[in-house]
C-alpha cells in the first residue's frame, strides 16, 4: 500500500519514532507516534514537531505579481509589508473555495503561496489558467520544499537553542528568511495550525532529517515530541481552524463557513467577488455552527443533521476534545436552525443523538 503513496525526506526515519503510517491524500504520512491524545497534550503543553511537508509551496513573482494575487484571494494582499504573511481562500467565480492558503509576501514582486497537500496540482493549474495578460512567472516548488512545524508554549524556547537570530523579533504572521538552524539555512515564519504559538520553518530537502533530530534531541529539556497528523487535526479543530475538505470546500463558500473576515468585498475585483455579494445580501441560508454532544456518541464527518424528522444538514469535523474533555464538533446546518443554544439531532449509526448549539471558541491560548 505504502508504496504507490508520496513520501517526504523523513519517511524512512518516522520507523525510529515510533510512527504510524496511514495514507493522507496520496502521502505516506505518520498518524500518531506515541498516541494522538498524548501529542495533543504535548503541544498545549509543551511543544510538538510536526512534518509538514507535504504542504505546497507555488511562487509568484514578476511586475504584476501584488496585482495578480489581489485579483487570486479573497483577503487584500495590499496590506502587506515584506516578510508578512496573510491567510486567505481563494476561490472559484460561484464563491466556492478552490483552497484556503498562506500568501508570504519577500517583496512587492515576489510571493510564496503556501497550499493544501491535497490541492497542489489542481492549485498551480487554477493559477496557472487566471494569468490571462497580468506580467507574472508561476512556478510550483513544492518537491523542492520540506517543511517542519514547531508548535507549543516552549517552542521559542526549544528552537532558539539552534539559532543566533532572535526569535523574538519574528511577530505572528511574520517572517525571516535565511535564518541558519542547527548550521542549516532556512526560512523561518511564526505561523501554524495548533492555536499555539509556534513556527513553520522552511528547508531544503536533503536538510530534513538532520534538522528533525537536532530539534527533537536539542528540544527535548522542553518536552518536544514528534507529532503526527491525529493530533494536527484535534488542535487545528479545538482553534476553529478550517481543514479543506471539511469546513471549507468547492460546496462551501468562505461567508457560509464563518471566515467573512478573510473575505475583503470592499476590494477591488477577485474572483469569486459577485458571488459572495450576492450571498451576503441576500442573507446565508445555510452556516457552520458548534455543537456538543448532549447524549453520548461522538459525531463524526459527514453524519447527517436534524431537526425532528427534517434533514437539515451535515457535520463537517466531530471529535472527544481532548482538551475539554467533551464530545463536540461543527456542523453546516440551515440558517434558520442555528440560534445559539438550539438542539438539535445527529444520526450516529442508526440511532439519533441530541446536540446543543455552542460558542465555536472552543479553545484560546492563555497569551
Amino acid at each position: 500500500m505504502v508504496d504507490n503513496l508520496k513520501k517526504t525526506s523523513l519517511f524512512g526515519h518516522y520507523e525510529s519514532y515510533g510512527g504510524k503510517i496511514i495514507d493522507f491524500a496520496g502521502w505516506a504520512l505518520p498518524v500518531q507516534f506515541a498516541g494522538i491524545m498524548e501529542e495533543h497534550k504535548a503541544v498545549r503543553e509543551a511543544a510538538g514537531l510536526f512534518d509538514v511537508s507535504h504542504m505546497g509551496e507555488i511562487t509568484i513573482k514578476g511586475r504584476d505579481a501584488l496585482k495578480f494575487i489581489n485579483v487570486l484571494i479573497t483577503n487584500d494582499a495590499t496590506k502587506l509589508v515584506d516578510n508578512q504573511v496573510l491567510y486567505t481562500m481563494m476561490c472559484y467565480e460561484n464563491g466556492g473555495v478552490v483552497d484556503d492558503l498562506l500568501v508570504y509576501r519577500y517583496s512587492e514582486d515576489s510571493y510564496l503561496l503556501v497550499v493544501n497537500a491535497s490541492n497542489i496540482e489542481k492549485d498551480y493549474q487554477w493559477i496557472l489558467s487566471q494569468i490571462g495578460s497580468f506580467d507574472v512567472s508561476v512556478d510550483n516548488i513544492s518537491s523542492e520544499v520540506s517543511q517542519l512545524a514547531l508548535q507549543g508554549p516552549k517552542a521559542e524556547k526549544a528552537l532558539q537553542k539552534l539559532t543566533d537570530t532572535t526569535l523574538s523579533e519574528i511577530g505572528f504572521f511574520y517572517f525571516k528568511d535565511k535564518v541558519t538552524i542547527a548550521g542549516k539555512e532556512t526560512l523561518v515564519s511564526r505561523t501554524g495550525y495548533t492555536g499555539e504559538d509556534g513556527f513553520e520553518i522552511y528547508c531544503r530537502n536533503e536538510d530534513l532529517v538532520y534538522l528533525w533530530d537536532a530539534i527533537l534531541t536539542t528540544g527535548k529539556e522542553e518536552g518536544v515530541q514528534p507529532i503526527g497528523l491525529g493530533a494536527r487535526d484535534t488542535l487545528r479543530f479545538e482553534a476553529n481552524l478550517p481543514l479543506y475538505g471539511n469546513e471549507l470546500s468547492q460546496e462551501i463558500t468562505p461567508l457560509e463557513a464563518g471566515f467573512g473576515f478573510f473575505v475583503k468585498l470592499n476590494k477591488e475585483e477577485f474572483i469569486g467577488k459577485n458571488a459572495l455579494e450576492k450571498q451576503k445580501a441576500e442573507g446565508l441560508k445555510r452556516k457552520i455552527v458548534a455543537f456538543e454532544m448532549v447524549g453520548k456518541g461522538i459525531a463524526r464527518h459527514g453524519y447527517k443533521v436534524f431537526k425532528g424528522e427534517e434533514e437539515i444538514g451535515f457535520v463537517t469535523t466531530g471529535y472527544l476534545s481532548p482538551t475539554l474533555g467533551k464530545n463536540i464538533g461543527l456542523a453546516l446546518i440551515r440558517t434558520e436552525y442555528a440560534e445559539m443554544e438550539g438542539i438539535i439531532e445527529i444520526q450516529i449509526r442508526n440511532k439519533k443523538a441530541e446536540a446543543k448549539i455552542i460558542s465555536r471558541k472552543f479553545y484560546s491560548r492563555s497569551k
